[in-house]
């Protein structure tokens, strides 16, 4: 199969979006069904081939990112054949709008649609595109992908797409070798972008009553992630009394250095309002990190009952988890142990393998409506 792969998200910072791109893209070519290509587009960044997908093509063009994603979101030109000497049997957009093709199937990613329900959080193309042209662009997709149950459900309700359109590709964990206890000095750890859908304001609420109760013995609180404008309010309160001192922000962490952020933590702290799928939880939870989560979106769907789940609206339940695991260890040896056994469930040969699938029922479909064209 001749697979090009939008690799775009994954050049700079891979988070969220990036990074399962670039861990998509290494499972399928350890797969050895397809014959992958990787599609870049910037001005300034270039990929280095071999660097990070020994074995992928490189389709590297020096269009600015913004004027390629304006005429591909909004006229559907140039298609991918244009820009490429190569055929392809699927062109995979690793976010919900197409790359435009003449021939080959095409197949879009949908990661959550928070988009839709607060567009006024998003940010430039995501705000100006992405409301407005997701319903045409997932009607017109010959599959679209999601990372979870709790995605599909969305996808199908407010976009009006049938379920057998629509695959659901859980992300894989990491292989990282479990730790063998957690670190009695760690830290609380928030490891996501600072943005307000990831609920910041609540966990700097619950931090606080922790705080005012137990100053003394109360781990520090890290949040490691990149900074959005809307992070402003929330990195001026970190500098002021009562949190200073107790909270620090560390910006974007490298791939290469997220084991060792995880290494140092009591625990992960996720209580966002909505996530397509929580790639963090995942990550602590193989390396034996207990976690406290929302029960909102994705997140108790990824979790199960390997740790705890609150209601992000109540900062008092938030604290009341957070001391929970601080005190009790035997609970905390307990999200260890089923922590472990629920990331084992989540691997990226799986994920590959339905993806694959999902590119086989989208060729398919592709040659069903060129026959009725």
């Amino acid at each position: 199969m001749r697979l090009l792969i939008d690799y775009r998200p994954a050049l700079r910072e891979r988070s969220g979006a990036g990074e399962y791109t670039h861990q998509l893209a290494r499972a399928l070519l350890a797969s050895r069904a397809v014959d992958l290509t990787i599609f870049s587009s910037s001005w300034k960044d270039r990929l280095v081939p071999g660097s990070e997908l020994p074995g992928a093509a490189i389709l590297d063009r020096r269009i600015p990112v913004r004027v390629l994603n304006l005429l591909w979101h909004r006229t559907g030109w140039p298609p991918v054949e244009a820009l490429s000497a190569a055929r392809f049997d699927v062109v995979h957009s690793s976010h919900p709008l197409l790359m435009p093709a003449r021939e080959a199937a095409q197949v879009i990613t949908i990661h959550d649609l928070n988009f839709l329900s607060h567009p006024e959080r998003t940010r430039a193309e995501v705000r100006r595109d992405y409301p407005p042209l997701v319903r045409s662009h997932a009607h017109r997709a010959d599959a679209i992908i999601v990372p979870s149950a709790f995605t599909a459900g969305e996808v199908e309700r407010r976009l009006d797409v049938p379920s057998e359109r629509i695959a659901v590709c859980p992300h894989g964990a990491p292989q990282w070798m479990p730790r063998s206890s957690p670190p009695k000095d760690g830290f609380l750890l928030f490891f996501s972008t600072l943005e307000p859908r990831k609920n910041v304001g609540g966990l700097l609420d619950a931090y606080e009553q922790l705080v005012a109760r137990r100053a003394a013995t109360i781990p520090d609180l890290v949040l490691a992630g990149k900074a959005t404008d809307e992070a402003r309010p929330w990195l001026q309160r970190i500098a002021q009394a009562p949190l200073k001192g107790h909270v620090r922000h560390v910006g974007y962490v490298e791939p290469a250095n997220r084991r060792a952020l995880y290494e140092g933590a009591r625990m992960l702290v996720m209580p966002s309002f909505e996530e397509g799928f929580g790639i963090p939880v995942l990550e602590a939870m193989s390396l034996g990190v207990p976690v406290v989560a929302a029960n909102r979106g994705s997140l108790p769907e990824v979790l199960g009952d390997a740790g705890s789940l609150i209601d992000p609206d109540r900062p008092q339940d938030l604290a009341a988890a957070i001391a929970r695991l601080l005190e009790d260890d035997g609970f905390g040896a307990d999200c260890y142990t089923r922590g472990l056994a629920r990331a084992k469930e989540f691997r990226w040969d799986r994920t590959a393998e339905r993806v694959l699938a999902a590119y086989e029922q989208a060729i398919a479909r592709r040659r069903q409506r060129s026959r009725a064209a």
